[in-house]
């Protein structure tokens, strides 16, 4: 199904490692013109290496999705190159860890809602008017955080609830325009997010960061085949876990029970 990208043109935020790097080589199979985006030029033009090798057209424009210019320049760039843009995947993202009463650099909080909402927000308005020239796709990377709140994730899952709020609006901004919205919720990702969030004193985690525990975490390649199959099936939404789609529909009949429920998912993280 995925061969429905072909031809198409790609951006992809946040493209240089993790899930965005592997949606950039999964489009590149697909026969995707991808433009990719990232603030590290060596890693980004590693992971566009790689999108050649397999056969694609690859542009790639260095940017810190947190600037707003940056985010103008970013499409601005993929237009001048490409011509024309099909889908935007607003997947760059930054996470965090940390009980409310440890944060010792509150600055955290306004760091995180830049990269993860404002940065989407701005992509999203700058690319707008050529998604609709070509009856594209706006692809939003949420969280289960985005769904329900989460123990030391205050300030992830308020961006996350932010992503989910302006997309949902969005979507129904653009009914008949042809242009559709996806959210994608994922669970636990095997991806370098974890090494990058940050903890409450505002430092990375890097290599202190949870370890991988079979069966409860998703393969990096899994994640990607899974968004751009509901990508290329303009999904409205999608919720990657068995346990999500059950914490969804638990929300609304005993919401206490779901609290329960996240706390232990997290405690089990540790």
């Amino acid at each position: 199904m995925t061969d429905q990208l072909a031809g198409n043109v790609v951006l992809i935020t946040g493209a240089s490692s993790g899930i965005g790097a592997e949606l950039a080589r999964q489009c590149a199979d697909a026969g995707a013109r991808v433009a990719l985006t990232a603030r590290d030029a060596e890693r980004l033009g590693q992971v566009a290496d790689e999108c050649r090798q397999r056969g694609a057209e690859v542009f790639v424009v260095t940017g810190d999705v947190s600037i707003q210019d940056d985010c103008r320049r970013m499409v601005d760039e993929t237009i001048a190159r490409f011509g024309r843009l099909d889908t935007l995947v607003n997947n760059a993202g930054l996470g965090s860890s940390g009980r409310l009463e440890d944060v010792t650099d509150l600055a955290l909080y306004d760091t995180l809602m830049r990269v993860n909402y404002l940065g989407s927000v701005w992509c999203t308005a700058y690319a707008l008017p050529h998604l609709k020239r070509s009856k594209g796709r706006i692809v939003a990377i949420s969280s289960l955080t985005g769904l329900t709140g989460v123990p030391k994730r205050t300030a992830y899952a308020a961006t996350k609830h932010a992503m989910a709020g302006f997309f949902d609006s969005l979507r129904i901004e653009l009914a008949g325009t042809g242009v559709t919205v996806t959210v994608i919720y994922p669970g636990f990702v095997f991806s370098e997010i974890n090494q990058r969030a940050l903890q409450p004193d505002g430092r990375p985690f890097g290599q202190r960061a949870y370890q991988r525990k079979l069966g409860e975490t998703m393969e990096t390649a899994e994640c990607a085949r899974l968004i751009l199959r509901a990508t290329v099936r303009r999904q409205r939404d999608l919720v990657m876990t068995f346990r999500g789609k059950i914490g969804r529909i638990l929300k609304l009949i005993s919401p206490a029970l779901v609290d329960i429920i996240a706390r232990r998912a997290i405690e089990s993280r540790q």
